[in-house]
């Protein structure tokens, strides 16, 4: 028979006591709000309810007492700080997380020229943008970012807990790094918007050659978006705030009338993002002014 202990390490290396009192159920709960983690020599499935630990085999029933610390930090959410470029997708797609989880931060903006500069890489040695720090641990790469924020902060959950959901999120984050900004955010978006708006030159040949795979990708998009609410599913997530702000700066773009005209469902989702408080406050204007 499986053996519950008194001391349990649980999600994302949260240590946390328990008091732990076993009592048979005769009805197993639902597969998906399951969770599994590893307590030594037992596998143990954490349901979405934190007050319910099952094992992975019989039908015993744990019912843990939680302490009240269950899920706080030792550094106070007002030691956020995000280093970027107002107007980078990838440095709002980190803010849209922060302000998704209603939690306080600083910008402290830069401009293109400082990404190589001595102190910039001291936060991030490959010279990109956002870097992150909370309190003493800094961090860089937009989905580590948004990975710890939703691991760390109170508020609407960025990542299913369903695997099919869970993995189709991260496909789509894949597609966003992948091929979105190779194909359209750093060829078409760029030349469209970027450029002009610092006096840049433009490539009308890069823009060209582009069109064709965008296609591709926002035909992929579209598809597996479907019918749903949001990226993953019916709930909002990281992949939602990883596409949103590369597929805005895309919809400024004379190429996106034609290429969007064909894909409803993805134009409807951009609205529906759009709409977001979240988005509101991280536009290019608000940061711009706010800077």
């Amino acid at each position: 028979m499986m053996r519950a202990r008194s001391s349990l390490e649980i999600c994302d290396q949260l240590a946390i006591s328990a008091s732990v009192r076993r009592q048979p159920t005769q009805t197993p709960l639902a597969w998906s709000n399951w969770q599994t983690f590893t307590q030594g020599d037992s596998n143990l499935l954490l349901t979405r309810d934190p007050m319910i630990l099952v094992p992975a085999y019989g039908l015993w029933r744990y019912e843990v007492s939680l302490h009240a610390a269950f899920g706080k930090t030792e550094t106070s959410m007002a030691d956020i700080t995000v280093h970027g470029i107002p107007g980078s997708p990838y440095v709002r797609a980190a803010l849209l997380g922060l302000e998704e989880k209603a939690a306080p931060y600083t910008l402290v903006p830069m401009a293109p020229m400082e990404t190589k500069q001595p102190a910039h890489l001291g936060r991030h040695p490959f010279g990109r943008i956002p870097a992150f720090a909370h309190g003493d641990f800094q961090l860089y790469e937009t989905q580590a970012i948004l990975r710890y924020v939703d691991a760390v902060l109170p508020g609407i959950a960025l990542r299913p807990i369903e695997p099919r959901a869970a993995a189709r999120m991260d496909q789509m984050v894949g597609i966003v790094d992948w091929y979105f900004f190779r194909d359209i955010s750093a060829t078409i978006s760029f030349n469209r918007v970027i450029a002009p708006a610092f006096g840049m030159p433009t490539d009308e040949a890069a823009v060209a050659a582009a069109i064709p795979k965008a296609a591709i990708c926002l035909a992929e998009l579209d598809r597996l978006i479907g019918d749903n609410a949001f990226v993953a599913g019916d709930s909002l997530s990281i992949a939602d705030l990883m596409l949103a702000p590369q597929m805005e700066f895309f919809s400024a773009t004379p190429e996106s009338v034609a290429l969007l005209k064909s894909h409803p469902r993805l134009g409807a989702w951009l609205t529906r993002m759009q709409d977001r408080q979240s988005m509101r406050n991280t536009s290019w204007e608000k940061l711009k002014q706010a800077s």
